[in-house]
């Protein structure tokens, strides 16, 4: 219980990611201030990627205002804080270290804040038996909670907001709007009415070789790249500058540079194009809740753990549907176990033939995932429970 006032809560996130750690925490910390009313303070180390996925910020400011958050440049693990600074719940993105000083002024406070490690997305079966365990400060009377979102109801769900399917729904059953909104991004009458593919990957990814593949296609393909994503296979293809606004036709492909959007018009993006090739986790996400095929490509860790981690998705989400374990793993460098190895004209003719079968699946497993409820909201739920729970702090 919370008194039934206005709630506090302190954000903490280091962009390691690039823009798929600053693009959770920038979601979550908007809908626990729209949805939930919350004043929420975002502790953010790279206001230039943050600028990227949300152009409001501004990179001199130490603390400023935007989209009714409060966001606070993270410079250092320096400060001296009084309880009077320290917020009602206390998030940790994926094992930052929180400024010594806060976690102190922490231990002071009367009732004592509900902390949390909001952990990485991962459909690992360990994840359900770590969820919402508590951890006890070795030092200080602090206890704090590790939160997991997932795939399952025993896991905290997936971000998603209230309004999400609304705007999808409208968005997508207007095709004037879908038309309009690709044309304001650059593309052509034949590009728009071509296969839409949006591409956002790591730079090791095998883009090159997949457009060798995209070129030769059936049908044509208009695959479209965020400025800065994949330069060099980009500009290879281009023969020119990978900038906002260049393109090139090469047999079926025409390989278009978008402008970075803001993440409104990125989700535009993925409800508008047929298939979606995302990275990280924040993308990877939206890609779910857009109900169309795609690819993910996983962020990389050493001694290839990240391919234990895909194939723990492909495992609970790509079940039958083979070409699309094939095309992900060839993705991630991963061993493909097939005859097409990682023979990219192979694997796409067979994705794109299964690509109606993967349309389908896609938007039950939405329909499974929307089940589970949303992160923010089943994060929300814990906190209070153990604020009112007896010994409570």
């Amino acid at each position: 219980m919370f008194n039934d006032r206005v709630i506090t809560l302190a954000l903490f996130c280091k962009v390691v990611d690039n823009y798929g750690d600053i693009g959770i925490c920038w979601r979550l910390a908007r809908q626990l201030q729209q949805e939930h009313g919350i004043a929420v303070t975002l502790w953010v180390d790279d206001l230039a990627s943050f600028q990227r996925i949300c152009p409001d910020v501004i990179l001199q400011a130490d603390q400023q205002q935007v989209a009714g958050v409060t966001v606070r440049h993270w410079r250092d693990q320096d400060g001296v804080f009084t309880p009077a600074d320290i917020a009602d719940i206390v998030i940790e993105f994926f094992a930052v270290d929180i400024p010594p000083g806060y976690i102190a002024a922490m231990a002071e406070c009367a009732p004592r804040p509900v902390w949390f490690n909001l952990e990485g997305l991962t459909a690992e079966e360990w994840v359900e038996g770590c969820h919402t365990l508590p951890s006890s400060h070795p030092r200080l009377p602090l206890t704090k909670h590790f939160f997991f979102p997932g795939f399952t109801a025993k896991t905290g769900g997936l971000l998603r907001e209230a309004a999400l399917d609304a705007q999808r729904l409208h968005f997508q059953s207007e095709p004037a709007s879908v038309t309009a909104f690709l044309a304001q991004l650059g593309l052509a009458p034949a590009e728009i009415a071509a296969t839409k593919v949006s591409l956002f990957c790591y730079p090791h990814a095998p883009v090159a070789a997949l457009f060798e593949a995209w070129q030769q296609a059936a049908a044509p393909i208009a695959c479209l790249v965020p400025e800065g994503v994949a330069s060099e296979a980009v500009q290879a293809f281009l023969g020119a500058p990978a900038v906002a606004g260049a393109a090139q036709t090469r047999g079926a492909l025409t390989v278009r540079v978008l402008p970075f959007v803001a993440q409104p018009d990125y989700d535009k993006l993925l409800w508008a194009c047929d298939l979606n090739f995302v990275r990280g986790e924040d993308s990877f996400v939206r890609a779910q809740w857009a109900g169309k095929p795609f690819v993910w490509h996983i962020y990389p860790q050493d001694d290839n753990l990240h391919h234990k981690k895909l194939r723990a998705f492909l495992g609970r989400y790509a079940g039958a549907l083979d070409a699309l374990n094939a095309a992900a793993l060839a993705w991630n460098d991963a061993p493909v176990g097939s005859a097409a190895g990682s023979d990219w004209t192979a694997l796409w003719t067979a994705f794109a033939a299964d690509m109606p079968a993967m349309t389908e699946w896609a938007v039950d497993w939405r329909r499974q995932m929307h089940d589970n409820g949303d992160l923010s909201s089943n994060l929300l739920q814990f906190a209070s429970s153990l604020r009112s729970s007896p010994g409570g702090k």
